[in-house]
């Protein structure tokens, strides 16, 4: 049976122009059209496990280089679930596209943050062949799966996130 644990949402506009301008510091870009032409995360087909994430404009990564890309998207996911991002099957195989992180994992109260929960992907071009990667706007280039996770017995963790990367480290000794 298929659990029905998240929803994606886009950020706010104004949460995502200002992330897109401190990643790209471009003047000449139509943001607005960007927001607006975000897709939500899909599926491509019944059996597929992966939510597509979609680049919401074209970007073109040489081999060795790395990108930051502003999604647009947040997820509201159920407590005792987890989305872990991968890059899409044939990427990986034809460019050796791997996200930075190896494998993103968004918790479910990163939703509550006060960046809205705003997900990046950094992904890198590690192509030893030479391939240039050209990504149209609206290509699938991330896919998310969603999954259970447990915790200990005795965990009496109270820690409240409000933040991204490293977040959770905060305040720890």
């Amino acid at each position: 049976m298929i659990s029905r644990i998240a929803r994606f949402y886009k950020v706010s506009f104004e949460q995502f122009k200002g992330d897109w301008v401190d990643t790209f510091e471009e003047g000449d870009e139509d943001i607005q059209a960007i927001y607006d032409s975000i897709r939500l995360p899909e599926r491509a087909t019944a059996g597929s496990a992966g939510y597509d994430f979609f680049a919401p404009r074209a970007f073109v990564i040489k081999p060795g280089e790395t990108i930051k890309i502003p999604t647009g998207i947040r997820a509201e996911i159920d407590e005792g679930w987890v989305l872990t991002l991968f890059p899409r099957s044939s990427l990986g195989f034809k460019y050796r596209l791997q996200l930075n992180n190896t494998v993103g994992i968004i918790d479910s109260d990163y939703f509550y943050s006060d960046n809205e929960g705003h997900m990046f992907i950094k992904i890198t071009n590690d192509s030893n062949e030479d391939k240039t990667l050209e990504l149209p706007r609206g290509a699938g280039f991330v896919q998310g799966i969603f999954l259970p996770f447990g915790i200990t017995v005795d965990d009496e963790t109270k820690g409240l996130r409000n933040g991204g990367f490293g977040s959770t480290d905060k305040g720890r000794n």
